[in-house]
């Protein structure tokens, strides 16, 4: 996490109208997804917002939301736990993708939605922007957006909210050390080539390329940048 100058750790101003309760859930968010708060570790609400320099209310408040999407899990008497996921899960949560994604997004190829893909645009450029400067939690949010908004063409909300709970059940555990090794843009750019396939029609390009994409995240969740 991001500290001030008295040591504790910064609270990011990601909104005038954000509550302190959504400030706080916003740097914890952060701190899960660049791994400073590891994977089956105890956390208190005290320590914690002894640490940011709040009370331990809106921390807790924060946990709960963040239990709600099944990052963390509630230990009574106390604290949270940052959630685990064994390699079955993660391998199950890809199948599901695969199953899901897929598809709908190949069924998206052509003419029809050119101008939506031109409206993505500047969202997958956004990604790579992120992946290139080391933010990694303007690269979660602009990636999960980018699908999301992609998959909302095919016309199901269900399918959307069902692929929005999974991914926030599998964030990305080997992230930040793709982005130290300088592979991350790597994978970012390749939502601009699904839009460059998608737009002239090449649905099976873009089966391959979102087949490779998802087993590449795989790799990323289980620390390897190999699909």
């Amino acid at each position: 996490m991001a500290s001030r100058a008295d040591g504790r750790p910064d609270l990011p101003a990601v909104g005038e109208r954000q509550s302190l309760r959504e400030q706080v859930a916003h740097a914890l968010r952060a701190a899960l997804i660049t791994g400073e708060m590891r994977p089956g570790m105890v956390y208190s609400a005290p320590l914690l917002a002894a640490q940011f320099g709040v009370s331990a209310t809106p921390v807790r408040e924060a946990m709960l939301d963040l239990a709600k999407e099944g990052l963390v899990e509630a230990v009574r008497n106390k604290g949270f736990r940052v959630s685990e996921l064994s390699e079955r899960d993660l391998d199950e949560l890809a199948e599901i993708r695969e199953l899901i994604e897929v598809p709908t997004v190949t069924r998206l190829a052509g003419a029809d939605h050119a101008r939506a893909f031109e409206t993505l645009r500047p969202m997958a450029q956004e990604i790579v922007d992120a992946a290139e400067r080391g933010d990694l939690l303007a690269y979660v949010d602009a990636d999960i957006r980018f699908h999301l908004e992609l998959l909302a063409l095919g016309g199901n909300s269900h399918l959307v909210e069902v692929v929005r709970d999974l991914r926030n059940r599998a964030r990305l555990y080997g992230l930040s050390d793709l982005q130290r090794r300088g592979r991350l843009a790597d994978s970012a750019r390749e939502h601009l080539a699904l839009l460059d396939l998608l737009s002239t029609g090449d649905a099976g390009g873009a089966e391959r390329l979102m087949l490779h994409h998802i087993q590449h995240v795989r790799g990323i969740w289980a620390g390897s940048a190999e699909p």
